[in-house]
């Protein structure tokens, strides 16, 4: 059985600096099924993450960027 692979948009309410995106993107990747995470530098209110659907739901990937006390929701689901 092979893997699989999804992505999700998640946008960030409130403004990140620079720390605090790589600390959240790096949290995240480092979640089982989670590829990559990464904050676009021209869109820093939106962390798209590549993950595997099999391995950790949408939901909480959602759940470890609120539990840094933000304010968050995914597009397009």
């Amino acid at each position: 059985m092979g893997s699989y692979c999804g992505d999700v948009l998640i946008h960030i309410d409130e403004s990140l600096d620079d720390q605090d995106i790589h600390e959240i993107e790096y949290e995240l990747g480092q979640i089982d099924g989670v590829y990559s995470a990464c904050v676009p530098e021209k869109a820093r209110h939106l962390m798209l993450v590549d993950y595997d659907p099999m391995d950790v739901e949408a939901s909480e990937l959602l759940q470890q960027v609120r539990s840094h006390g933000l304010h968050a929701e995914l597009v397009g689901l």
